[in-house]
């Protein structure tokens, strides 16, 4: 299992939001790339970022502080948020980012998520589905759509997608416990790599889904509350797990 520390970027800093409202705000520092350096000493070996202006305005926004955030660590880092074109991916990508997350997009033009997964390898592309009550939301989570999260999911498969980052609207940001369940539901009917996200609020909920055998879990309030400290979960369910592997 993975754990991917989330850092969500807005006007340059790092914040949370609640159920993906932006007037629901809490920064909890000014430099992101600093956030993404101490969650690296504590073990982190890969970051969630989030561009949420990005995602609201359709456009790449806050470049200069994600290019800062990956000349800081040594860890690969995946980007969401307002990549809606070929030359959006490649924009991020050349910035040092391993890989695009692609949502919105993916909803209007599926056909775009396999020209991105040819173009440039399906290791560098990622789809976010983002869900409220089972639809899927886009626009940086201002509009629902007319798709479920299952339909999405199999048609990025037959694109060509090996990841997906599932996203349960309702739970993040509220530290209500991630919604295992349907995350579980969307492995076992794709095959694919899903992270779950949304709703983590404590050590035992991750252990909950890796006992679902959830490729990853990505973690925001949970650890900037304190919820969670990271190098014990790294050590727990990432570590052991790989010296496992690797024995």
């Amino acid at each position: 299992m993975r754990l991917y520390p989330a850092i969500d970027i807005k006007e340059g800093r790092c914040v949370r939001l609640c159920q993906g409202q932006f007037d629901q705000v809490r920064v909890y520092g000014d430099s992101p790339a600093e956030m993404a350096s101490r969650w690296e000493e504590k073990g982190a070996s890969y970051l969630h970022l989030v561009d949420l202006d990005g995602a609201r305005k359709g456009r790449s926004v806050n470049a200069g502080c994600i290019q800062k955030i990956v000349e800081t660590v040594r860890i690969p880092v995946q980007l969401g948020g307002g990549i809606r074109s070929l030359s959006d991916v490649e924009e991020v990508l050349n910035l040092g980012v391993h890989r695009a997350i692609i949502g919105t997009k993916a909803v209007e033009d599926p056909d775009f998520v396999r020209e991105a997964v040819l173009r440039f390898g399906a290791e560098r592309i990622a789809v976010g589905i983002d869900a409220k009550n089972g639809m899927v939301a886009v626009q940086g989570w201002e509009e629902i759509s007319g798709m479920s999260a299952g339909d999405l999911l199999m048609q990025m498969r037959d694109k060509g997608v090996l990841t997906v980052i599932y996203t349960d609207i309702s739970r993040d940001g509220m530290l209500g416990g991630p919604n295992i369940e349907a995350t579980k539901s969307l492995c076992d009917v794709s095959g694919l790599e899903i992270i779950a996200s949304g709703g983590v609020s404590c050590l035992e909920d991750l252990r909950r889904i890796q006992k679902a055998g959830i490729h990853g879990a990505i973690i925001g309030k949970a650890l900037y509350e304190n919820k969670i400290d990271l190098a014990e979960a790294v050590r727990e369910l990432e570590k052991v797990e790989g010296s496992l592997a690797e024995g």
